[in-house]
């Protein structure tokens, strides 16, 4: 990612976000793209020149045409064929420029994007949570559209308009002396003044008519969506009051914005017409006086006309630039986050040889004023089971997010097989952890790619098999498309027993040395859980298991239970020892006991029926 160089000397914010784009548009390691960047701009060249040389070829035919001068009829057609072939040089070479810079603004796009995605992952969790992953994506969306526009207004619009007046001022400085020269400059900056002046103030009117439109809209979706509630209160006539209301205040806002555009067309038009006039003018006066030929004046009118047609554009090229340089700098702004989490420039990867996890004294909270893990120690042997439990914020979630290292740890230390996680590369670390959380969202895709998320390049077989020791094969094959069937976004047409079970057979498929379980079955049905416990049971054997638990039932056979309470350890030992403890966990496990026996289904009064018959 390129960065913004720092500099002694301030930078105005657009110049500085066009200067870190240079890059992107001029990359040293595309070579072939540098050489598509000078073809364009040496189209963009020729198609001034043979513009510019458009009005001489006018002017040329008119002078021969002239009362008085040697009738010359084949050399005036050809002047003549000669305009229109420069105009038809114009327009070809500005459409070859077109084609031969389109690869590069893309390619400068597509560049950007990646960077800005890659960057987006390496942030923390804590960014992602405090961010709307909606105007997050709005952002980029926005900042990479707007690149392509840029370079087409800037490169292909401003600066050969920028281009021309320098020759055109040449040209008149030449043939007609520096006063022309002189009001062409005026006019040409009360033109660009009184444009941008206009637009800024109809920016301001069109953002009140987009938010009056927006208010409209959400008047009507929201008097639609309470539909029965409106019937209930009679409310019909106010609800159509209220909407009337509100689109009686966009209509006014929209007609200011249009008659602002006409205000603004009608001004740009009085001051091309005014110079169009006074240099016509001074041409004639100066044919008057045998100073300049009849082309003189055509040479005059068609090169103004050609300068102020991009002009009549700058209201809204100016706007799309500036609407484009904010888009760009909110994007950069995501550029210049700060990686919360980063790897050391030399760390080495996690070499997992028993999978042995220790937390030693660990101190951490989200906010630093506010700890959550006050001194958290504990060990789990190569192969053994550790459950946490405790009631809810008591910080076992936390745990599983500091062993994934989703968040540096402010003192102690957390380490596998005797190496601290927070020296090791974060990929090397999360390869060894294989994790089935509480809330499983998947992607929106096949049941089979999200299976498959586990472990890259594995083979339909091995999902499959996965996908069997989940206990869910039988399920997805009889779906009508199997394992092809779309899962809809973040897996919503799936229960949430069918997600956990997915999300168990992907980390099976992973097969991690250490293996995190948080809440994994709680969203399964009685018979199910039990079928999944057998499974969670068999694959824990083989390897380090942390079980994040708020069920007690799920966690009797854990090799130890650690009981967290504000942030602390409480209890720990095995469940019959800590049942006959009579603490927290002795407590918990009666209540949840209770629970259980509540919940029993009362029997049915069919059934009830049917024994007193009997």
């Amino acid at each position: 990612m390129p960065p913004s160089s720092p500099d002694a000397t301030p930078v105005p914010p657009a110049w500085a976000t066009l200067r870190r784009f240079i890059p992107y548009l001029w990359p040293a390691d595309a070579p072939a793209l540098r050489r598509r960047v000078t073809v364009a701009l040496l189209l963009v060249l020729a198609a001034k020149v043979v513009s510019l040389a458009m009005p001489f070829a006018y002017k040329a035919a008119i002078d021969r045409m002239a009362p008085g001068m040697e009738p010359a009829v084949a050399l005036a057609v050809a002047l003549v064929v000669a305009y229109a072939g420069a105009r038809f040089g114009s327009v070809l070479f500005d459409n070859l420029r077109n084609a031969v810079f389109e690869r590069v603004g893309q390619e400068a796009g597509r560049r950007l994007s990646d960077d800005v995605f890659v960057h987006l992952h390496r942030l923390s969790l804590r960014f992602h949570l405090d961010r709307r992953t909606g105007a997050v994506t709005k952002i980029v969306e926005r900042g990479t559209k707007s690149i392509d526009t840029m370079l087409y207004f800037l490169l292909f619009n401003i600066a050969p308009t920028v281009l021309e007046l320098a020759a055109v001022c040449i040209i008149f400085f030449v043939k007609f002396g520096a006063g022309l020269v002189a009001a062409t400059l005026a006019m040409v900056g009360l033109y660009i003044w009184f444009t941008r002046t206009v637009t800024e103030w109809r920016n301001q009117l069109r953002r009140d008519m987009v938010d009056l439109d927006t208010n409209a809209v959400a008047h009507a979706v929201d008097s639609l969506l309470n539909f029965e509630t409106v019937k209930y209160f009679g409310a019909e006539e106010r609800e159509a009051r209220r909407y009337a209301r509100a689109m009686r205040r966009y209509a006014e806002a929209a007609v200011k914005s249009e008659n602002s555009l006409a205000w603004l067309n009608v001004g740009q038009s009085l001051i091309t017409n005014l110079m169009m006039a006074g240099a016509m003018g001074y041409t004639v006066w100066g044919w008057s006086k045998g100073q300049f030929t009849t082309g003189d004046v055509v040479l005059v009118n068609t090169l103004l006309a050609q300068l102020f047609r991009p002009l009549d554009l700058l209201g809204m090229v100016y706007r799309t630039i500036r609407q484009g340089l904010i888009d760009m700098e909110a994007m950069y702004k995501l550029i210049d986050t700060q990686t919360e989490v980063a790897d050391a420039p030399d760390a080495p990867a996690l070499h997992v040889t028993a999978g042995e996890v220790r937390f030693d004294q660990v101190h951490f909270g989200y906010d630093p004023e506010r700890e959550i893990l006050h001194g958290i120690s504990f060990t789990v042997p190569a192969g053994h089971t550790l459950a946490i439990v405790g009631p809810s914020g008591a910080g076992k979630s936390t745990i599983a997010r500091i062993l994934f290292r989703f968040y540096d740890i402010q003192s102690g230390r957390v380490t596998i097989d005797g190496q601290d996680i927070g020296a090791v590369t974060q990929q090397s670390l999360r390869a060894a952890i294989g994790i089935v959380p509480q809330d499983m969202v998947l992607f929106n895709d096949t049941v089979g790619y999200n299976i498959a998320y586990g472990r890259e390049g594995a083979s339909k077989a091995e999902i499959e098999a996965a996908a069997r020791a989940a206990q869910i094969h039988d399920f997805i094959m009889g779906l009508p498309q199997g394992y092809d069937t779309r899962v809809g976004e973040r897996g919503l047409k799936l229960s949430g027993g069918e997600k956990q079970r997915v999300a168990i057979a992907r980390t099976l498929l992973k097969d991690p040395p250490v293996l995190v379980l948080d809440e994994a079955t709680s969203a399964l049905d009685s018979r199910t859980e039990t079928e999944i416990q057998d499974v969670l049971r068999s694959i824990a054997r083989k390897r380090t298991t942390l079980i994040v638990a708020h069920r007690l039932s799920t966690v009797v056979d854990a090799d130890e239970i650690i009981v967290l309470d504000q942030g602390r350890i409480v209890e720990r030992g095995r469940h019959a020892d800590l049942v006959r403890a009579d603490g927290l966990y002795a407590a918990m496990w009666a209540r949840q006991a209770a629970e259980r026996e509540e919940v029993e289904p009362e029997p049915k009064i069919e059934d009830v029926f049917e024994v007193a018959r009997q």
